[in-house]
C-alpha cells in the first residue's frame, strides 16, 4: 500500500480514537503541555488505558496513581550509610510512567516514527515487540492508546507478573526458550513470525531502533542535567552515569550528557554471569531487563568509558534487604537509616538495584568524594517482582535480622572494583565488532553502516538531532488530524 494512503489510514485512526501525540519537547518539559489537557488528566489514572496518558510519557509526573499533574524530575538519592561512598548517587524513578516503567518513553520512539511516517498502519497491522519484559509492556501499552494491535514475544523465563500484564491489555504472546540473556531465539521467533505473516507486522526491535535511545538523549539526559543543577553544591561536579546495557536505549542518554559535561564518566554494566563486553562471555542471569549476549546495534560504543559485571547473585540478595520486612527492620534499627528512604527503597526493581550497584563500583574504582555525583535510573519499581521475592524465600529460607546483617555488610557495603575494564581505544573497537555477529550476519544490517558508526564522526550527531524534526513531523501530524484544536 502506498505511504499516502498508510497516512490517510493513520491520520483517520488518530482521529477516531480523538488521539493527540506528544512532542519531545513536551515529555521533556510538560508545562508546554496544553491546559486543557491537564486539566482532563486530573480525571484520569497514571495506568489507564486513556490516549491523553500519552502526555505522562516523562520523568515529571506527579507520583500518585490517579489524576496528577506534572512537577520536578522524579528521583531518589541513595545515602551515605547505604551506599558506604561518600559520593552522592541520584537515581531517576521509572514507577510513575504508565506501566510503571519508563519503557513507554523507549516504545513512542520507534512507533510513532514508523506512524507519521506513513510506514505502518494501525488499521491493518500488529506492532510486533521483542522484549525481555518492559519494553513489550510499553510497547503493548502504548500500541493500543494509538489504536494499534500488538504482539510480544519475550523469554519464558521472565516474571510471571510481566505475562500476566500483557494478557490484561490484549496482546498476542509468545513465550521463547532460555531467560533474560536468550535474545537470539527472541530474533529466531520474530523471523518465524514475519515469515508467516509478511506485511501483516511491523517489527519494533528496541536493540535496533534509533527512537529507543533518541527518547533518553531528548529526555532522560535533560532530566538528569535538570536534577543535577537542583541539588548541586558549590564544588560539586556531574561525575559520570551507571547503566545497565540492556538494549543501550538509556545509554543514549549519555550522548546528550557528554556534551554538557564533557569529563563525566559513562559506564555500561552487565550481569557478571553474562559477561559480553567484559570478556566476550556468555551465559545465563536472573537481572531483568538488561540483555545480553550481543551488543545493541544502537549502542555507541564510542562513548562508554568503562564497563562493569555485576553480580546475580548478590543483586537478589540485596533486593531481599531492601524488600523484605526483616531487611527492612534491620535498615532502619541496626544500620539507622531514616525510615522515609527505607520506605521508598521498593523503588528500585531488579534492574535498578544492579544500576545502583554499578554507582557504587564507579564510585570505589574513581576514588570519588562528597563533590562527586552520579546519575543512573531505575526503569522499574519491585511491583513487577514479587514472584521474584517468593521464589528467593523458596529457594534459600525466610529472612531474618542475621540475613540482612550478612547481605548488608557482605553484598552492599562489600560491592569491590573486581570486573570492571576502563576501555582504551581497542578495547572499544572490540567491543564494536562484536556487532558483525548479530546484525550483519543474522540481521541483514550492512557492514557499511557498521563502519560508519565507528569511522564517521557525524553519525551519531545526525542520528542524536532527529528528535527535532520528529517534533515538527509530529506537531504537523496533530495539525493534519484536526484534535489539537479542542485544546487550544
Amino acid at each position: 500500500m502506498a505511504t499516502n494512503k498508510i497516512l490517510e489510514n493513520t491520520i483517520k485512526r488518530c482521529r477516531e480514537k480523538h488521539l493527540i501525540l506528544p512532542t519531545y519537547e513536551q515529555m521533556r518539559n510538560p508545562e508546554l503541555i496544553p491546559d486543557k489537557i491537564k486539566e482532563k488528566l486530573k480525571n484520569i489514572g497514571l495506568w489507564d488505558l486513556n490516549p491523553l496518558n500519552l502526555f505522562r510519557i516523562t520523568w515529571k509526573n506527579e507520583p500518585v496513581k490517579f489524576g496528577g499533574g506534572y512537577g520536578p524530575v522524579n528521583y531518589i538519592e541513595i545515602p551515605q550509610e547505604i551506599s558506604g561512598i561518600k559520593a552522592r548517587i541520584i537515581v531517576l524513578v521509572g514507577k510513575y510512567f504508565p506501566t510503571g516503567a519508563h519503557k513507554v518513553g523507549a516504545t513512542f520512539g520507534p512507533l510513532v516514527e514508523k506512524l507519521i511516517s506513513g510506514h505502518f498502519d494501525p488499521t491493518r497491522q500488529k506492532a510486533l515487540w521483542p522484549s525481555t519484559g518492559n519494553y513489550c509492556r510499553g510497547g503493548a501499552y502504548d500500541s493500543y492508546l494509538l489504536g494499534c494491535h500488538s504482539i510480544a514475544v519475550l523469554p519464558e523465563e521472565m516474571s510471571q507478573e510481566r505475562f500476566e500484564w500483557l494478557e490484561k491489555v490484549g496482546a498476542e504472546i509468545f513465550a521463547t526458550p532460555g531467560c533474560e540473556s536468550n535474545v537470539k531465539e527472541i530474533y529466531d521467533k520474530v523471523k518465524e513470525l514475519e515469515a508467516e505473516r509478511g506485511d501483516e507486522i511491523i517489527t519494533l526491535n528496541q536493540f535496533a531502533e534509533i527512537g529507543n535511545p533518541l527518547w533518553h538523549y531528548a529526555v532522560t539526559g535533560p532530566a538528569m542535567e535538570e536534577v543535577f543543577n537542583n541539588v548541586k553544591g558549590i564544588n560539586s561536579k556531574f561525575s559520570g552515569v551507571f547503566l545497565t546495557q540492556g538494549s543501550a536505549g538509556t545509554l543514549g542518554s549519555g550522548d546528550y550528557l557528554r556534551e554538557k559535561f564533557p569529563m563525566m564518566k559513562l559506564c555500561a554494566g552487565e550481569a557478571l554471569q553474562c559477561p559480553t563486553l567484559l570478556y566476550n562471555g556468555y551465559g545465563g542471569h536472573r537481572i531483568e531487563g538488561i540483555g545480553d549476549k550481543h551488543v545493541p546495534w544502537v549502542h555507541n560504543i564510542k562513548n562508554t568509558d568503562i564497563v562493569a559485571g555485576i553480580d546475580d547473585e548478590a543483586n537478589m540478595r540485596i533486593m531481599r534487604l531492601f524488600n523484605e520486612s526483616a531487611g527492612k527492620q534491620f535498615l532502619k534499627n541496626a544500620a539507622s537509616i531514616d525510615d522515609e528512604i527505607v520506605e521508598k527503597l521498593n523503588l528500585m526493581g531488579i534492574s535498578s538495584i544492579a544500576n545502583m550497584m554499578g554507582c557504587i563500583k564507579m564510585a570505589k574504582y574513581y576514588e570519588m568524594d562528597e563533590n562527586d555525583i552520579l546519575f543512573t535510573v531505575a526503569t522499574d519499581s519491585m511491583e513487577m517482582y514479587q514472584s521474584r521475592m517468593d521464589e528467593e524465600k523458596e529457594r534459600l529460607g525466610p529472612y531474618n535480622e542475621q540475613k540482612a546483617a550478612i547481605d548488608f555488610e557482605a553484598q552492599l557495603l562489600g560491592i569491590k572494583t573486581d570486573h570492571m575494564l576502563e576501555l582504551n581505544y581497542y578495547d572499544k573497537k572490540r567491543i564494536h565488532n562484536l556487532k558483525y555477529f548479530t546484525w550483519i550476519e543474522q540481521q541483514g544490517k550492512t557492514v557499511e553502516e557498521l563502519n560508519d558508526q565507528w569511522f564517521d564522526d557525524k553519525y551519531w550527531a545526525n542520528e542524536w538531532k532527529k528528535h527535532e524534526l520528529w517534533d515538527e513531523k509530529i506537531t504537523e501530524f496533530n495539525e493534519k488530524t484536526g484534535v489539537i484544536n479542542e485544546y487550544k
